[in-house]
C-alpha cells in the first residue's frame, strides 16, 4: 500500500494539439506515452502482487475457519457426551433404585438390606458424581478446545483485517491503473492525431508544390504557344507556309504538343469533375468502375457516364478516344495520360494544378498535384 502512495498524486497531461503538428510535438507526445506506459506497467506489477497476496490471505482465512469449525464440532461432541453420560447415570441409578439393584450390572448399591438413608446417599452419589472424573476430563477438554477456538477466532479477525487491507490496496491499484490506462489512451490518440496532422500538412505542401510547378509549366507552355503562334503568323505572312504539330520528349516518354487550336470542352466536363470528386475515398479495385471500387480508367469512364458521355474502360482506349491538346490549353475535365499511348494510367484534371485519380491497389480515389513526369505523355480532351 505504501508503494502506491507516491503515484497517487501524479496527473498526466496530454500534450496540446493546437496549431500545426510538428516533429517535436510528436516526439514529446511519444516520450509522454512511454513514461505513462512505464508507470502503468509498474502499477500493474504492484496490482498483480497484491492480487496474489489477497488470494493467499483468502486461503489462510479459509484454513482458519475450517479449524474453528472443527474445534466447534469437537466441543459440541464433548457436550453431547457429557449430557449423555449424565442421563445414562441418572437412568441407571433410578433403575437400580427401583429394582433394589437386582437389575444393575454395575453396582448392587440398592440391595434390600441397605437402610433408606444409605440408599438415598448412594443414589445421590451415582446420580450426580459417579463419573465425576470422566466429566471433569471432558470439561477440561472442552476448555482447551474453547481456548483453541478463541485463539483461532482472534487469528481469523487479524487475518480478515489484513485481507481487507490488501484488497483495498488492490482496488486502489486497479483504480490507479485505470486512470493511467485512460491517460495512455488519450496520449496515443493524441499521437495519432498529430501524425495525421503532420501527414496532411506534408501532403498539402507536396500538393501545393506540385500544383505550383505544374502551373508554372502550364504558364511556360502558354508563353511558348503564344510565341509559336506569333512566329507562325509572321512566317505565314511572309512566305505563305504552314506550321505542323511538334513533340517533345521528357521522362522517357514522347509528349505530343499539337499546334492546332484545342476544341471546346465537352458540355458535361464540369459535371464529370463533380462526379469524380464525389468518389474521393472510394478504394481502388482492379477492373472496378462503380462506387464500390474504381481503377484509373474506371473512375474516368464512370464520371463521364454520369453526364451521358461514353468512354471505353481502358486508359489506352480513352487516349485514342480523346483529342490531344497542348498542356497550355488544359482545363478541368481534361484527361492526363501516362505510359506509351496512355496505356499505363489516366487521371482527370480538376483545376488549380490538381488532378483526381485512382492510382493503385491499396489506395483510394484522391486529389493530388498534377505529375508531368513518370511517363506523362499528354493531355486528352473529351469531345
Amino acid at each position: 500500500m505504501l508503494a502506491l502512495a507516491p503515484t497517487l498524486g501524479i496527473a498526466a497531461t496530454v500534450i496540446s494539439t493546437t496549431g500545426p503538428a510538428s516533429a517535436d510535438q510528436i516526439s514529446d507526445a511519444k516520450a509522454q506515452a512511454a513514461a505513462v506506459s512505464s508507470k502503468l506497467q509498474a502499477i500493474d506489477a504492484q496490482r498483480q502482487a497484491l492480487t496474489g497476496q489477497v488470494t493467499a490471505a483468502d486461503y489462510q482465512l479459509s484454513q482458519l475457519r475450517s479449524q474453528i469449525a472443527a474445534s466447534q464440532t469437537e466441543i459440541a461432541k464433548d457436550k453431547a457426551a457429557v449430557n449423555k453420560d449424565k442421563s445414562q447415570l441418572r437412568s441407571q441409578a433410578i433403575t437400580d433404585y427401583m429394582s433394589s439393584g437386582s437389575n444393575s450390572q454395575v453396582t448392587q448399591m440398592f440391595s434390600s438390606n441397605m437402610n433408606a438413608n444409605g440408599i438415598r446417599s448412594e443414589y445421590s452419589s451415582i446420580a450426580t458424581g459417579n463419573v465425576t472424573t470422566t466429566i471433569a476430563k471432558l470439561h477440561t477438554a472442552q476448555s482447551q478446545l474453547q481456548a483453541t477456538t478463541d485463539a483461532l477466532q482472534q487469528k481469523e479477525t487479524q487475518a480478515s483485517a489484513t485481507r481487507n487491507s490488501l484488497a483495498a490496496a488492490e482496488n486502489q491499484a486497479s483504480a490507479l491503473a485505470g486512470q493511467y490506462q485512460g491517460t495512455l489512451n488519450s496520449v496515443n490518440a493524441n499521437i495519432a492525431k498529430l501524425v495525421v496532422q503532420q501527414q496532411n500538412a506534408q501532403a498539402a505542401a507536396a500538393k501545393a508544390a506540385a500544383a505550383a510547378a505544374f502551373n508554372k509549366k502550364v504558364a511556360a507552355a502558354q508563353a511558348a504557344q503564344a510565341a509559336q503562334a506569333t512566329t507562325a503568323a509572321s512566317v505565314s505572312s511572309t512566305s505563305g507556309g504552314s506550321q505542323s504539330g511538334s513533340s517533345s520528349s521528357g521522362g522517357g516518354s514522347t509528349v505530343s504538343v499539337p499546334s492546332a487550336p484545342a476544341p471546346p470542352l465537352a458540355a458535361g466536363a464540369a459535371g464529370a469533375v463533380q462526379a469524380a470528386e464525389s468518389q474521393v475515398g472510394v478504394p481502388y479495385v482492379w477492373g472496378g468502375a462503380s462506387p464500390s471500387g474504381f481503377d484509373c480508367s474506371g473512375l474516368v469512364e464512370w464520371s463521364y457516364a454520369q453526364v451521358g458521355i461514353s468512354l471505353p474502360h481502358y486508359s489506352g482506349g480513352q487516349y485514342d478516344a480523346t483529342t490531344h491538346i497542348a498542356l497550355a490549353d488544359i482545363a478541368p475535365g481534361d484527361l492526363l495520360f501516362y505510359g506509351p499511348g496512355g496505356s499505363e494510367h489516366v487521371a482527370m484534371y480538376v483545376g488549380g494544378g490538381s488532378m483526381i485519380e485512382a492510382p493503385f491497389t491499396g489506395s483510394v480515389v484522391h486529389i493530388t498535384g498534377v505529375r508531368t513526369d513518370g511517363g506523362f505523355v499528354g493531355v486528352g480532351r473529351v469531345g
